[in-house]
């Protein structure tokens, strides 16, 4: 059987990944409602389509299945105007069964009747809709429905229900854990018809038949309908991108805004019984909006390199004109994070991490069995204001393609400055396109490159490529 889905590190070389387009719901966000939809700010939608996340499709198509864009190129960027081989809608979409459109998929599932009558009523009760709308789009095609479910928008052109624009960030709808996939129970509201379209997903397209049985799903505890809305840790909610898989043997969960403590406690306890994974290493980070998830904190580059937050680092954060006292008054007044390692044979008696440093640094020698120095590239090269202000935009939230080479902002000049004084080389997305057409370089020629995308306006919404990503393949490190 030609294996599906396997992920066993972060860095193994990408394979297959599941992603989403900015659809026409992302340009229907209105600034009073943004932050309920859980954007900082309105985007530009013609902008973040062409001139940003097509060249992320391009890239990855490059990486992952360049017999979709190799020699295409002029062709593809000839139809720009009317972006037909983006759209999972129309006959010209590039259809990759590597680079993954999850409306594509959808659509293939509606395709059954039973699904989608299913499905249908399950939207329409949680968006409240009309018996009259439900009948509407029982009558719908598959290809038409879904682009609905997922902008909301009925095709002949009315908001039928609130669009779901944060299902550009496809991590948080499940994670691929070895050959098994943990689906999501989103914090906010916001989320919930992602949850619902990627539950269908998952158990019903063929792509997946034969991971059934290995589809994790949490449930509430007993208690969490009784508890007040304010008891968050009491509640069962988890995003994606508070989950890492750092090793075949070794999962990273973390406790933050977005996935409460009582997740972190039904993940570990179900990996363990399930003989999934040996140890479960629970990262707690402030609940605070600059951190949403501990991917906004820390994401992996090479076995033994990772890009970080300075402050939740042993380092100092630099700041100008700044003298001995003033820097110790600074570290005392960090936000502080605390890390427990449970194992399975021994949950009882978790190992507690002083540092978020001294964690990757045991991952990366005890884990991936590195025997040289672990080496640390900060957010802002750790110099304040830079290093808050990049990891706002995304600076500690890279996805690696392969071992070494990772997808980064543009925008995040310090963060890239630090790249360069750590030895890897820098490429604009652009440039590499081109130079991956014309053959004057090759994907499997590529290491320790951080590669730039244009972030003007995908950086307003608060995600950067590891958000936007959902891994479901990757060769296993050596």
């Amino acid at each position: 059987m030609d294996q599906q889905l396997s992920v066993t590190s972060e860095v193994g070389t990408l394979k297959r990944l599941l992603v989403h387009s900015p659809d026409s719901g992302l340009g229907k966000v209105v600034p009073s409602k943004a932050q309920d939809w859980l954007f900082e700010d309105i985007v530009h939608l013609d902008t973040i389509r062409k001139n940003e996340y097509d060249y992320y499709t391009k890239i990855l198509l490059y990486f992952l299945d360049p017999e979709k864009i190799k020699g295409k190129l002029a062709q593809v960027d000839a139809q720009e105007a009317n972006r037909n081989f983006y759209k999972p809608d129309h006959k010209d979409f590039f259809a990759s069964d590597k680079v993954i459109e999850l409306q594509w998929l959808l659509a293939q599932v509606l395709e059954n009747n039973d699904i989608k009558i299913k499905l249908v009523a399950s939207v329409c009760a949680i968006e409240a809709c009309t018996y009259e709308t439900q009948k509407k789009l029982l009558n719908y095609s598959a290809t038409e429905l879904a682009k609905t479910f997922v902008s909301g928008t009925s095709s002949d052109k009315q908001l039928l229900f609130a669009p779901i624009p944060n299902f550009i960030f496809t991590r948080d709808i499940g994670i691929t854990i070895n050959d098994h996939v943990l689906l999501n129970k989103p914090a906010k509201k916001a989320r919930t018809r992602e949850a619902l379209l990627a539950k269908y997903i998952f158990f019903n397209h063929p792509l997946f038949s034969n991971y059934k049985h290995h589809i994790i799903e949490l449930s509430d505890s007993h208690h969490s309908f009784l508890m007040p809305k304010e008891d968050d840790d009491r509640k069962i909610t988890l995003e994606g991108g508070d989950i890492m898989v750092v090793s075949s043997n070794h999962l990273l969960v973390g406790v933050s805004e977005r996935t409460s403590s009582e997740a972190a406690v039904q993940i570990t306890n179900i990996l363990f019984e399930k003989n999934i994974v040996d140890k479960v290493t629970v990262v707690k980070i402030p609940k605070k909006r600059d951190y949403m998830h501990i991917d906004t904190v820390f994401t992996q580059v090479k076995r033994d390199v990772w890009v970080m937050l300075g402050n939740f680092s042993r380092k100092a954060v630099k700041h100008e004109d700044e003298n001995a006292i003033e820097r110790i008054l600074e570290i005392k007044k960090e936000e502080k994070i605390k890390i427990l390692q449970f194992h399975r044979k021994s949950p009882e008696n978790p190992i507690y991490f002083d540092s978020l440093e001294d964690l990757l640094v045991d991952i990366s020698k005890n884990d991936l069995h590195c025997e040289g120095d672990v080496r640390f590239i900060f957010s802002g090269n750790n110099e304040f204001p830079y290093n808050a202000r990049e990891q706002w935009t995304d600076s500690c939230n890279l996805l690696a393609l392969k071992e070494g080479v990772v997808l980064g902002y543009d925008r995040n000049d310090k963060t890239t400055e630090a790249f360069k004084q750590a030895g890897f080389s820098v490429i604009h997305a652009k440039e590499l396109i081109q130079e991956l057409e014309a053959g004057t370089i090759t994907v499997d020629e590529m290491k320790d490159c951080l590669i730039l995308m244009p972030s003007a306006e995908l950086s307003r919404a608060r995600g950067g490529f590891h958000c936007m990503s959902m891994p479901i393949l990757r060769t296993p490190l050596i």
